[in-house]
């Protein structure tokens, strides 16, 4: 076994997960498992602004973050008819 941070060590791979974090990980979701109806109870006792702020915050762990995208076209080099697929395309993505 090399020593870390020694020439020819790669560490740990990339996307390895750490041992410790999978570990707690499953730790709190069985404990979510084992009383979601309590946990669903004391919700419900929450006053309004309370259980709205317990709502926002959990959703990041139920749905994926939105993340910006950035496009770099040429508009000047399209042609007119690609233009105006390029239109009808955002019309019919903005009406869903």
């Amino acid at each position: 076994m090399k020593p870390k941070f020694q020439k020819g060590n790669p560490g740990k791979p990339k996307g390895a997960k750490n041992k410790k974090t999978l570990k707690l990980r499953e730790t709190i979701t069985n404990f979510l498992d084992n009383n979601f109806k309590v946990i669903v109870e004391d919700f419900k006792k929450l006053d309004p602004k309370d259980r709205a702020k317990l709502y926002v915050d959990l959703l990041p762990y139920s749905i994926s973050k939105l993340q910006s995208m950035t496009m770099d076209i040429q508009f000047e080099n399209l042609s007119d008819q690609q233009l105006d697929e390029i239109i009808e395309k955002l019309k019919k993505a903005s009406k869903q």
